[in-house]
């Protein structure tokens, strides 16, 4: 990427655009090897909300360029429901994230595909889950 923006500073217009095309199919080879990886706003956006959740050190990558948003809930539709050993809900969601209940209250609605979830941000770092927008109960995400 540095070698494009470098191109620039050329100043015979001829040797300019040769710099360009080398630079510009490197760049191209990069990417299509894997080297470098190009997303857009909206994919940024979105590898932030599956994150949701889970405790990344950060999250800068895809947060240059805008400001930062913080997710304060997301909502989603189980995919299925189990209780685990001791119990407590394990729910895995249409999108892939797996969320297990943490605390040991009992009473939850048992969890059906297809019901809405919606998982919110609580005190000192914890999360908030409730189904079909009944009682919430503490949630950490596993998967």
């Amino acid at each position: 990427m540095q070698r494009l923006v470098d191109c620039q500073k050329i100043p015979d217009d001829t040797a300019r655009l040769g710099c360009y095309d080398q630079a510009v199919r490197a760049l191209d080879q990069a990417e299509a090897g894997g080297e470098v990886v190009v997303i857009d706003r909206d994919q940024a956006r979105h590898v932030r909300r599956q994150a949701f959740g889970f405790s990344l050190p950060a999250m800068t990558l895809f947060e240059r360029g805008e400001a930062r948003e913080e997710l304060e809930s997301v909502t989603g539709r189980i995919a299925s429901a189990r209780q685990d050993s001791t119990g407590r809900w394990v729910l895995r969601l249409e999108d892939g994230a797996v969320w297990a209940q943490a605390d040991t209250a009992m009473g939850m609605l048992a969890p059906k595909p297809g019901m809405e979830v919606r998982v919110r941000r609580a005190s000192l770092g914890s999360f908030l889950l409730s189904v079909e927008g009944r009682r919430a109960y503490r949630a950490r995400r596993v998967e």
